[in-house]
């Protein structure tokens, strides 16, 4: 019976039946291997009065072996001082947690790090921002006075009915420093609130406070947004719309954001929080320091270069899309797409759809996944891994090539990009 380390818990083979690793050091202390591969650590102990209990701590992954043992003592510690059951405890404060108590304690652990996101690291910021803002729009509102032990899975079921009929939704809202809120419904809205949810009773279930996930399972509605690209007539509008005379009374870093965003295929927070300490021109990349899946090195084309080129710059700003005052970066790009794809008559298109475009003329133009992915920065590709210094050069004029045709798209041209319109 070994000590229980890291090592130990994951090297621990499946077996058709549940059982125990117990560790060597902290008596009562062990975990469970279950059939699926999951492990789930436990404290035994007894109370005051002799009986005896035992106490799930968390999910390995979601705790690490150290924060579990550390746990395990705390709580051997408690029954020590306080001669009490916390079992009995936790179970008399699970019956009384409701949704909204639930939210706030995902997001407490999300902060300390103790969540992992699908790239194997602690969840980011932008995300963790991104989850406060559809607990707060939808979760609260539709299920927060809901005891989390008395959810169900038809509740589920209807609070994601609900977000996707737009129950939810609120127009001109007032957000952060006087930014417009524009809380919507519909299918992409209702599947990813739901799945974040998802992820809060998961969490849940780790900490002991209910036995099973009531939203496992649920059927998800298709994101039809998230599967649109532009045609060619489509492009070209787009392209007028950024070229005519309406967008020189745009701000001219909301300008460069949309051009950047159709030639590059980055997601949105990576254009918007884009410095020029990251942009490497001499390699033909930019070097994102922090993207969803970590740092990424991302091979660009001459026509995003051109539009860097005559990209506005402010003093002390370090951002390629700066706010006018103060060393901060343009918030209104999100606000601003909408409104731009108002004026060309483009329904449906979001930041998301330019970067399917580019990945869609990719396709177009022969690119193989393996290759689209990389340029992409997905994470499952390793050629752009944060160890790379030179990047591949097939890579670049891949880019090259890709960016230069959703050029010639929206303008009918090649070459060398005009200059930005856009005040």
């Amino acid at each position: 019976m070994p000590k229980l380390t890291k090592t130990e818990v994951e090297k621990a083979p499946p077996r058709e039946k549940q059982y125990t690793l117990w560790c060597s050091e902290l008596r009562g202390f062990g975990v469970y291997i279950h059939p699926t591969g999951r492990r789930t650590y436990f404290v035994d102990y007894r109370t005051g009065d002799g009986a005896r209990r035992r106490m799930t701590i968390g999910r390995h992954g979601a705790i690490t072996t150290d924060q579990a043992r550390k746990l395990a003592i705390e709580t051997m510690g408690g029954i020590v001082l306080q001669k009490g059951d916390p079992l009995l405890e936790r179970k008399t404060r699970r019956s009384s947690l409701t949704i909204a108590e639930l939210c706030d304690q995902y997001v407490a652990a999300v902060e300390r790090g103790l969540i992992i996101g699908r790239a194997g690291q602690p969840k980011r910021s932008t995300t963790l921002s991104t989850d406060r803002g559809r607990i707060v729009r939808h979760i609260k509102p539709l299920l927060g006075k809901r005891l989390v032990i008395d959810l169900d899975r038809s509740e589920v079921i209807r609070f994601m009915r609900d977000v996707h009929s737009g129950k939810t939704a609120v127009r001109n809202r007032s957000g952060k420093n006087g930014a417009r809120v524009m809380v919507t419904g519909g299918p992409g809205t209702a599947a990813r609130t739901t799945g974040l949810l998802g992820g809060i009773l998961t969490y849940a279930v780790d900490e002991g406070i209910i036995e099973n996930n009531p939203a496992r399972g649920v059927k998800r509605p298709a994101d039809r947004q998230r599967d649109r690209r532009l045609t060619r007539d489509e492009y070209r509008r787009l392209g007028e719309a950024l070229t005519g005379e309406l967008a020189e009374l745009d701000a001219r870093q909301a300008v460069t954001g949309v051009w950047l965003l159709a030639l590059t295929g980055c997601r949105l927070g990576e254009i918007v929080m884009l410095r020029w300490s990251e942009v490497d021109a001499a390699s033909g990349c930019l070097r994102l320091t922090d993207s969803k899946t970590g740092p990424s090195t991302r091979p660009a084309g001459h026509a995003a270069f051109d539009i860097l080129n005559d990209a506005l710059r402010v003093d002390g700003n370090p951002y390629v899309l700066p706010a006018m005052r103060g060393a901060l970066y343009y918030r209104g790009l999100a606000g601003y797409i909408t409104r731009l794809m108002k004026r060309a008559e483009l329904e449906g298109v979001t930041a998301h759809t330019l970067r399917h475009s580019f990945a869609s003329v990719a396709g177009d133009l022969g690119y193989s996944d393996s290759t689209i992915g990389a340029v992409l920065g997905h994470s499952s590709s390793t050629m752009t891994s944060r160890y790379v210094h030179r990047l591949d050069t097939v890579l670049v004029a891949a880019a090259n090539k890709i960016a230069g045709e959703v050029w010639r798209q929206m303008t009918g041209e090649s070459g060398k990009v005009v200059n930005i319109r856009g005040g």
